[in-house]
């Protein structure tokens, strides 16, 4: 398959890694003749590398060591190094672009200056000290994507504090899940948001996430509606100083694993698993990811459309961190019509845009026309993630924005709260695949015997240490949780649980998860592949597949499908899916039944529940595979349970 985008001369000319590597070359002898040759030096040389990283990024002096061990679990980065996230942040202050466009839904665009956010950021991380907040002690919020988010987060990491948050869009259930079990010191919240049109009052739902953790000390929040929230302290009165005179920030000097944040695993299966991470190991992947991998710099405006639910949004944060305008937004991609995020991202001037698979075939199937409609003369960098980008909807985007906007499909996880695959600007882009592995990312194939395979599925596994590995998980005191989620199948190597392919010219195909591969006859195959090629159909709207091993040794391999308004399930339209996955898959993917659903389950991020959709068909007892607040609609879990449990075989 020929490339889609390829990387002109000026593009690898201009490339900030370009001149990492020149900064290797001259630092250590290590010349790189492409981009695969220095990724090879970088997993080769742990150590090595991410000295290079952290020198030229100048974040100062090291204490001692780099890395002591490099076991897995347990290896120990940088130890005795003291440093500040916030401090790369203040680092970037500027006067000539704002640190943050804020967008809504009904209002103009807000800027919120260098100067400002750091003020504010000063002026709260006074008023948390004030309200008792110390080092260790946990900040929650729960908000819309906004500004103040920022700022809560900045503030709470100044003072060695630990940041957790979750969106709105949570019920206080699902919001205590997460936020209740770190016992949060002071919570930050916002009387409400705009969505789809509508609006949000969330001041009930507040007092019952209150009510609900007894170790707040305080509550403070931010006024979107307009309306009083009982018992809080208001974000202008928090600070304000920060309006009657210019703050001086102090931060506080940590360790290089102390604490910065703790993101939540999606929890459909338990109670969520939190997951912290340390103030040197995010500071340092973040650089490498946004400056390096993704290009980002100075003169960029970084737009990812995402919530404080989820890890992008801690990445975007990342953009501060390269010097970028980043953007907020906390309303709907598609209000008030299917292309509103590019618009939007006109309106920014967006130099990287960042989406998901189903915001573009949502587009696709809406008959957009972006790159017509909207000026996006800016862009230069279209990101995906949430799931396998499908090589239609990537020939879509480069089609109706432009070829010379490079798709960068990335992957990898809130577990390293990164990627572990995605784009370079010096790599071309192949359709349906991930460019490269990033730097330091020690990524492989296995077959079941744990030996590497190209050109083959295989175990998605990093068989060396990356400084954004969990530092643990919350209330694992003994690290049993940590070592079965990754290092049970292979003891010292990180076991993802993604179907890979790894090609000859070293991009990735990702196939979907390994814990719902479809295993019809001992032919392993990824669900991604199925919903490339039938979500592609205008009569689809989404797509759901499963394989259930059967008590008699059968094996039912049904496809629900959701049809798109005015559309019915005709014998014709079943023939026409199933030979759409014959050819363009393979015959042994054609699923047993096709089924109408109502609609797909899916994550509060946006993952669709296969593992607990296929245990319910095995005669599990849906209270048990699933937590329905974890669920975007939990209603669908009840006609999916109520589906017959016998005769599937």
């Amino acid at each position: 398959m020929q490339p889609q985008w390829v990387p002109t001369e000026r593009d690898i000319a201009e490339a900030r890694i370009t001149d990492f590597a020149r900064f290797v070359a001259e630092r250590t002898g290590v010349r790189a003749a492409d981009y695969h040759d220095l990724w090879q030096w970088s997993v080769t040389d742990l150590a090595g590398f991410w000295h290079a990283l952290w020198d030229y990024f100048a974040l100062g002096e090291i204490a001692g060591d780099v890395l002591t061990s490099t076991d897995m679990p347990g290896a120990q980065w940088f130890p005795g190094t003291r440093l500040n996230y916030v401090d790369q942040v203040i680092r970037q202050a500027r006067s000539d672009r704002p640190a943050i466009r804020a967008l809504s839904e009904n209002g103009p665009i807000r800027e919120v200056s260098w100067a400002e956010l750091i003020d504010h950021t000063a002026a709260f991380a006074r008023t948390l000290r004030e309200l008792g907040v110390r080092r260790g002690d946990r900040v929650a919020g729960y908000l819309p994507n906004v500004p103040e988010a920022v700022v809560a987060f900045l503030a709470t990491a100044s003072i060695g504090a630990v940041w957790s948050a979750c969106g709105q869009d949570y019920s206080p259930k699902a919001a205590l899940d997460r936020l209740g079990q770190l016992e949060p010191t002071v919570l930050i919240t916002a009387d409400g948001y705009r969505f789809g049109g509508k609006t949000y009052d969330k001041r009930d739902d507040i007092a019952t996430l209150c009510a609900g953790i007894p170790s707040l000390r305080a509550t403070v929040a931010v006024s979107r509606l307009g309306l009083d929230v009982p018992d809080a302290l208001p974000w202008h009165d928090a600070i304000a100083m920060a309006e009657a005179e210019s703050q001086v920030i102090t931060t506080e000097p940590v360790e290089f694993d102390h604490p910065l944040w703790i993101v939540f695993s999606s929890g459909t299966t338990g109670l969520p698993k939190g997951i912290m991470h340390g103030h040197g190991g995010v500071l340092l992947e973040h650089l490498k990811a946004v400056a390096l991998q993704s290009d980002i710099g100075p003169d960029d405006t970084f737009f990812w459309y995402t919530s404080p639910s989820w890890m992008m949004w801690n990445f975007q944060i990342a953009g501060l961190l390269a010097g970028a305008t980043i953007v907020c937004y906390d309303g709907s991609p598609t209000h008030p019509s299917p292309d509103a995020l590019w618009r939007l991202a006109a309106e920014v001037r967006a130099t990287v845009l960042g989406t998901s698979p189903g915001y573009v075939l949502a587009c696709s199937k809406a008959g957009a026309e972006p790159s017509t409609e909207h000026d996006l003369s800016a862009l230069r960098t279209v990101g995906i993630t949430g799931s396998t980008l499908p090589t239609s909807s990537a020939l879509w985007l480069s089609e109706h924005i432009g070829e010379h906007v490079q798709v960068c499909s990335i992957s990898g996880g809130t577990d390293v709260v990164s990627a572990f695959i995605g784009g370079v600007r010096t790599v071309p882009v192949w359709p349906g695949e991930l460019s490269a592995p990033y730097l330091g990312v020690a990524l492989d194939a296995y077959d079941p015997a744990g030996q590497p395979v190209r050109g083959e599925v295989g175990e998605l596994v990093i068989t060396a240490p990356m400084p954004s590995m969990p530092v643990r998980f919350w209330h694992d005191d003994d690290g049993k949780r940590y070592h079965d989620a990754y290092f049970d199948m292979f003891p010292g190597i990180w076991r993802h649980g993604d179907w890979i392919t790894i090609t000859d010219h070293h991009s990735v195909i990702v196939h979907g998860r390994s814990d719902s591969t479809l295993n019809r006859h001992g032919i392993r195959m990824g669900s991604a592949d199925i919903y490339q090629s039938v979500e592609r159909l205008p009569e689809i709207a989404e797509a759901l597949v499963i394989g259930a091993e059967q008590p008699d040794g059968g094996y039912w391999m049904p496809l629900f499908v959701v049809l798109a308004p005015g559309t019915e399930l005709t014998d014709e339209l079943k023939a026409r899916i199933n030979n759409t996955i014959r050819t363009e898959v393979s015959p042994r993917h054609v699923p047993d039944e096709i089924i109408p659903a109502p609609g797909i389950p899916h994550t509060r991020t946006g993952k669709k529940l296969e593992v607990p959709i296929k245990k319910l068909f095995q005669g599990a007892d849906a209270a048990r595979v699933v937590e329905r607040s974890a669920v975007d609609d939990p209603d669908l879990l009840d006609w999916y349970s109520a589906l017959p449990q016998t005769g599937h075989n």
